[in-house]
């Protein structure tokens, strides 16, 4: 059963259509790559999942319920959380960011979850009174993981995660996602550094706003296609 299911899906911005017909599925706690190069569409496939750009045409199903027509905040309330390639609010504190992406839960709620991030995430907790602007980019990207899974969601979009970050910190980044893997949340993670496969159950490689291909990771690392483009083979 999917936690996630897109059905022949059209969107863009404007009078300028992106989306082409996209079927997608996400399995509960799965891992899913959402591989594609710059101007795939990959981006605006999770905006229009989270409600930030509307839904043309097609279905978006989640959890059982249809919820295209759906506002964001609703969306997250059912469970599903979105990381953008920023992730995070520079002016506000480490700890701010984190209270943020619990806006809906309790004071002490929040309280509970924010101290065991900070467990998960200790270079951010001697810090967590500083501006996010002061951290380097592995520790934003740090910081933007732990704004979204604080609301402990079904499903965690993220956009582009290693945007802007050395090979070093990328490393980090997938051994940080690692440890949410297996934890109940499923993840939908659109990017074009092929590292993440390491990562996924399956994938969807995405090209001009279509699905061009899909299966499981060993198939996608296999394709001949997806090997010249990604591995350099």
């Amino acid at each position: 059963m999917s936690l996630l299911s897109l059905r022949n899906v059209t969107s863009g911005y404007g009078r300028m259509q992106i989306l082409w017909g996209i079927d997608l599925d996400v399995a509960p706690g799965e891992t899913v790559l959402l591989l594609g190069a710059n101007s795939a569409g990959k981006t605006t496939l999770l905006r229009s999942i989270i409600g930030i750009l509307p839904c043309w045409d097609g279905s978006i199903t989640f959890d059982g319920v249809a919820i295209g027509g759906e506002k964001p905040d609703q969306r997250i309330r059912r469970g599903i959380a979105f990381m953008s390639e920023l992730g995070v609010f520079p002016s506000l504190s480490i700890e701010e960011n984190i209270r943020l992406g619990g806006y809906f839960l309790s004071g002490a709620e929040v309280k509970r979850r924010s101290e065991r991030l900070f467990e998960l995430f200790p270079a951010l907790a001697g810090k967590r009174r500083d501006a996010a602007g002061t951290l380097s980019g592995g520790q934003r990207k740090m910081l933007g993981i732990a704004k979204v899974l604080i609301s402990e969601p079904k499903l965690l979009l993220m956009d582009e995660p290693s945007s802007g970050l050395a090979p070093v910190f990328v490393k980090q980044v997938i051994e940080v996602l690692k440890s949410t893997i297996g934890g109940g949340t499923a993840l939908l993670i659109a990017e074009q550094n092929v590292a993440f496969l390491a990562l996924a159950d399956r994938g969807y490689l995405i090209d001009h706003g279509q699905v061009k291909l899909s299966g499981t990771r060993a198939a996608l690392e296999a394709d001949d296609a997806v090997r010249a483009a990604y591995f350099g083979l």
